[in-house]
């Protein structure tokens, strides 16, 4: 039997204006581990987040991420995989659930596997999970942590560049009740928009870097924050997601759409829940987070 140990961050990927480009580790962890067993079948148990709803055998996310990767790398499927996941990044919300299980999945295989890093590495792990989820701005920053900026090349190939926030940076989750898909609130983005919103975002993604990692003054992230390219596009999607980000940047606090939504992230140089919760109301949960500065973790246990 052998045993790995993995924790990965959540995730708010776009940040406003950064659309498919930036990315946010956030220190709120979904941990699994994985276990290679001298028994035929697969076995998932799942606490917290996800648990009672998701497939607990070969159709688990993680258990998908380990197959692909197991053959990525061209090495026998193990027989038995027994998973043990302890989730608290809430699915369908925003915050790179998806993301997080696909790079543990990924990362578990190559703990587990005889070759290791000599059979991948970790610009190979992400690009397998970038395949796998389709786009990198949440998948960048769960493995590196911090704030991250991913593109591809011509060829397709991602890359990303990480990223240290201001340490004054204090990012806050409203999450909601409801949930949204990624691929249903994608469906709502038009195939062209204006020049002249292009270009508001592109001025606006490059101030927002400056102010998060120079000058995170709330003036400056308040204007830095603004976006023309996707929130707009999928309000009707997600109205109290909508008229949240409305009311906060009413009252002067940063607010975006967390990724695809429908939880709302606002940063804070400060302790800003006072000022944040009469917007919110009770129909959602409030949680200030820390920045994760280093991403995905993984450990063996006979090593910890």
């Amino acid at each position: 039997m052998r045993t790995v140990d993995i924790r990965v961050p959540a995730t708010s990927a776009n940040l406003g204006p950064g659309y498919d480009a930036l990315g946010l580790a956030l220190s709120l962890y979904d941990e699994v581990t994985a276990t290679l067993t001298g028994e035929r079948g697969v076995h998932v148990v799942v606490e917290g987040e996800g648990a009672g709803e998701v497939d607990p055998g070969e159709g688990h996310l993680v258990v998908k991420a380990m197959r692909v990767a197991y053959d990525r790398m061209g090495v026998p499927q193990p027989e038995g995989i027994h998973l043990h996941c302890r989730n608290r990044i809430p699915h369908a919300r925003g915050l790179g659930s998806s993301s997080a299980a696909v790079c543990a999945g990924i990362l578990a295989a190559r703990a587990l596997a005889d070759s290791g890093e000599n059979a991948l590495s970790d610009d190979d792990v992400y690009a397998l999970a970038t395949e796998m989820e389709g786009h990198p701005d949440n998948v960048a920053p769960c493995l590196s942590g911090g704030l991250t900026v991913s593109w591809s090349d011509h060829t397709g190939l991602p890359h990303s560049l990480k990223l240290v926030p201001d340490q004054r940076i204090r990012p806050v989750v409203c999450v909601p009740s409801t949930r949204l898909s990624t691929e249903a609130a994608r469906g709502l983005l038009p195939k062209d928009v204006p020049h002249e919103d292009a270009s508001f975002n592109v001025g606006r993604a490059a101030l927002l870097i400056a102010a998060l990692t120079q000058r995170p003054e709330p003036g400056l992230l308040l204007a830095a924050t603004e976006d023309r390219l996707h929130q707009q596009y999928r309000a009707p999607a997600m109205r109290q997601s909508a008229d949240l980000v409305e009311r906060l940047r009413a009252v002067g606090v940063p607010a975006v759409v967390s990724g695809a939504g429908p939880t709302v992230l606002a940063f804070s140089t400060s302790d800003s829940q006072d000022l944040i919760a009469p917007e919110v109301g009770n129909d959602w949960h409030i949680q200030q987070m820390d920045v994760d500065p280093v991403g995905a973790n993984v450990q063996f246990p006979e090593t910890r």
